[in-house]
């Protein structure tokens, strides 16, 4: 037991530490009755975001160490002042026409006001997000170089139609046919996003890809490839903007939760510290080459997150629906991959 505890905190020592300061921080200025709101954001961030661990797994994995740290500490700060702090305020800012001085005063003493200007920005919010997480998913399940399969009936097909412009035509197709339903009430605020969200994606997309193909054995195939300079740089930049894209909803719905600006921070931070701990776990104990099917059954969840973000635009989609469909999607593929091995290695110990 004692060296599990210990092995447990060599390992997530930053998010242990971090966490432990937050909520003493916490309790201190608001007090005992913060503790059970404060947990219930951690998990709903872990647990709605750990789709997200496992795909930036998958990117993070073609880092160098020194990246990959720099993704857990500096990243660690973008993610919770950025995200969680700078970012919100940034949003009533611009769609609200108000100042910094006014929105920060908001948030601190009139919370309710600010989650209710924060809540304008839903639209453009939604389909920003929405339309980056489709163009990720459609590019993932569109791959021709694909060769593992979970659900082949579906992805076998789509891999045969693998070509470069399939995802951003299909994008902007669907950010379109959702701009023109007649209970969108935003349709400029749709596309203008919706099409931001794709171009951003492509580009950020493109550019790794062409960074990554001229780095020292980028373009060999059978070489692990540990991206460093500008081509790490812009890996990490994506893998930036990809938490942003997953943290829009999370933002919007901690409000149906506490209208407190500064316990939302801190517990949807140390959710993210726990998320970035888990995605370098991941990395460096070779999780996802243990469960070949978990990152299909993340990017299963991702589109789900993706269609409700489009979806509501047009009608309300509970964030706890969206969140565990994605939790049983990544489950089922988990057990779909201890299956497979299963099933691998019985040969094996027969002919033994």
């Amino acid at each position: 037991m004692i060296r599990n505890l210990l092995w447990f905190f060599r390992t997530f020592w930053i998010s242990t530490t971090l966490s432990i300061l937050g909520i003493v921080v916490s309790l201190y200025y608001l007090g005992i009755g913060a503790l059970w709101i404060l947990i219930v954001l951690i998990a709903i961030e872990i647990t709605f975001s750990f789709d997200n661990a496992v795909v930036n797994a998958k990117k993070l994995v073609h880092m160098s160490k020194f990246w990959q740290t720099l993704f857990l500490t500096v990243g660690i700060f973008i993610a919770i002042f950025g995200m969680r702090v700078f970012f919100p305020i940034a949003i009533v800012v611009f769609t609200a026409g108000i100042g910094w001085g006014e929105v920060v005063d908001l948030a601190l003493n009139n919370p309710a006001v600010y989650a209710e200007k924060l809540e304008i920005a839903h639209p453009t919010i939604s389909a920003f997000g929405g339309a980056f997480l489709l163009m990720l998913v459609l590019h993932f399940f569109f791959d021709h170089k694909k060769e593992i399969h979970w659900v082949q009936s579906i992805e076998k097909p789509l891999k045969k139609v693998g070509v470069w412009w399939v995802p951003p035509v299909l994008a902007v197709a669907l950010v379109l046919l959702v701009s023109m339903l007649p209970a969108n009430h935003h349709p400029e605020e749709t596309i203008k996003a919706g099409l931001a969200g794709i171009l951003v994606y492509s580009a950020i997309h493109g550019l790794t890809a062409f960074l990554g193909r001229h780095t020292p054995d980028g373009g060999k195939p059978g070489k692990a490839v540990q991206l460093t300079g500008w081509a790490a740089f812009t890996m990490f930049i994506y893998l930036e903007i990809l938490d942003a894209s997953f943290s829009f909803d999370g933002v919007l719905g901690a409000f149906a939760i506490t209208k407190e600006v500064v316990l939302i921070a801190v517990g949807l931070g140390i959710g993210a510290i726990w998320v970035r701990s888990l995605t370098v776990f991941m990395v460096r104990h070779g999780v996802l080459d243990a469960y070949k099917y978990l990152e299909h059954g993340a990017h299963y969840a991702i589109g789900v997150l993706a269609f409700a973000m489009l979806g509501s635009l047009i009608l309300p989609v509970p964030e706890a629906v969206t969140g565990l469909v994605g939790i049983g999607l990544i489950g089922a593929s988990a057990y779909a991959s201890v299956k497979a091995k299963n099933a691998a290695t019985k040969p094996q110990k027969a002919h033994a």
